[in-house]
């Protein structure tokens, strides 16, 4: 945990705040402070700043928290993703949400198992608890936005247009495309398909209506590993 991440109903006053769950534990179990010391702390959706240790006890911590600077930057980027396995469903969302993307929209394709929809990791309590831990690690405030979408065909024609509007939409796709293209700023909308990739009619699909299919290289990667590789490769270091 490298920021505590505080909500509005953990503060006693205008600058204290009490905590007695998880984060509680974490500062007291692995990074041991004692009194005086200072922790990294956000607000969520809000400022980040420091907190004082105040007091500690077996149950429970007291900070004075000062929060003076706004969150890192979001990474100018909408994730149109090919819902995966579960158990890599959850070590994608803590990813994505500690490298800075803000909207996330799962999708449905031809190689989604239709029980992958049943997960409870798609339960909006258990997509906070991973978001919030990918806060946590890169030390960002700021949840992203996750949107289901289980027909393909009818997002692609009826919503995806609008969304990728006036972005740099591209398809991660590792045959018959182009060469990764430059990092830059632009916003782009990103999609990435299962494993095994989209099939050829889901890429026509994407093209019809103006995105560009692109590769990283001769090595075929899996998704967990595709997809921080890829926005590493589209945009600059935030």
């Amino acid at each position: 945990m490298n920021l505590v991440l505080l909500n509005e109903n953990d503060f006693t006053s205008t600058d204290r705040v009490t905590l007695t769950d998880r984060r509680f534990h974490h500062i007291k179990n692995v990074h041991k402070v004692s009194l005086g010391d200072t922790l990294r702390v956000g607000l969520l959706d809000g400022f980040l700043g420091e907190a004082v240790v105040e007091a500690i006890s077996e149950h429970e911590v007291l900070l004075r928290v000062n929060l003076t600077e706004p969150p890192v930057p979001a990474l100018p980027a909408t994730l149109i993703l090919a819902l995966p396995r579960p158990k890599m469903l959850k070590r994608i969302l803590e990813t994505v949400a500690a490298m800075g993307v803000k909207e996330i929209y799962l999708i449905n394709s031809y190689r989604v198992d239709k029980s992958y929809w049943s997960t409870p990791w798609l339960k909006p309590e258990k997509v906070d608890e991973l978001f919030r831990l990918g806060l946590e690690q890169s030390g960002d405030t700021r949840l992203p936005k996750l949107h289901l979408r289980k027909r393909f065909k009818p997002f692609v024609e009826d919503e995806l247009p609008a969304i990728a509007a006036d972005t740099r939409a591209l398809i991660a796709h590792p045959y018959n495309a182009s060469a990764c293209p430059a990092a830059t700023d632009e916003p782009t909308t990103l999609a990435i398909g299962p494993e095994g990739g989209f099939i050829a009619y889901e890429v026509e699909k994407l093209e019809a209506i103006g995105f560009t299919a692109f590769h990283l290289g001769r090595r075929i990667l899996r998704v967990e590993t595709a997809i921080p590789a890829t926005l590493s490769r589209l945009f600059p270091a935030y």
